[in-house]
């Protein structure tokens, strides 16, 4: 016969185990895990824009927006590339793949519209923005029931969201101003992924996945 005193620490180690346990019944936390050094490719590489963009403080704002382009359109298809791989293990994978679709679009259009002005690419960047953190919200609330740590997702979808508003409401700005702005939230974004991969790495080698 059970005691309480027992049955409350079984309850305990249940609940300790339970991100586990939902990390490998083909969770969303599986797919991102499985491809944990995607993300954390993501991260270095938005380290890395944000990085050069301060080293280039006397950046023209048509080579700082095509440079964004560049980094939108590789975090796109590194992004589409885990959703799709992942697209048999859980139903929301969808999620994942408009989070690098949208990069994607913001990316091809940021190259194969050179008419258009710098200002109103910053406006689609600010849209990209925008709408990718609405989705790293979301699959942040996927999350929650599968892994600890989701906050992390949170934080940096909340990041995409207030750069966008900031580029929104600034688009006149001072050249100077947006490089810092841009360079600052790339380089955020970034260390949020390179954490959140090495969490997810950690719950993968403790999953035995």
């Amino acid at each position: 016969m059970t005691t309480l005193p027992q049955a409350g620490a079984e309850s305990i180690i249940n609940s300790r185990k339970k991100p586990i346990m939902n990390f490998t019944n083909n969770g969303l936390a599986a797919i991102l895990a499985r491809n944990w050094w995607v993300l954390l490719l993501r991260g270095l590489v938005a380290i890395a824009f944000g990085v050069l963009t301060w080293i280039q403080p006397g950046i023209t704002m048509a080579a700082l927006v095509l440079l964004f382009g560049a980094y939108t359109l590789v975090d796109g298809v590194l992004g589409a590339w885990t959703a799709i791989t992942g697209r048999k293990e859980h139903e929301h994978w969808w999620v994942l793949l408009l989070w690098g679709v949208v990069g994607i679009a913001v990316g091809v259009m940021t190259f194969v519209a050179p008419g258009v002005t710098a200002f109103a690419l910053l406006f689609y960047i600010a849209v990209w923005a925008v709408a990718t953190g609405v989705l790293q919200i979301v699959a942040a609330v996927r999350l929650r029931k599968e892994i600890e740590g989701e906050w992390l997702l949170v934080l940096g979808g909340l990041a995409s969201v207030v750069f966008g508003v900031l580029l929104m409401i600034q688009p006149g700005a001072g050249a100077l101003a947006l490089v810092w702005l841009i360079a600052t939230y790339a380089v955020v974004f970034g260390a949020v992924l390179v954490l959140l991969a090495f969490k997810l790495r950690g719950l993968r080698s403790r999953a035995g996945v």
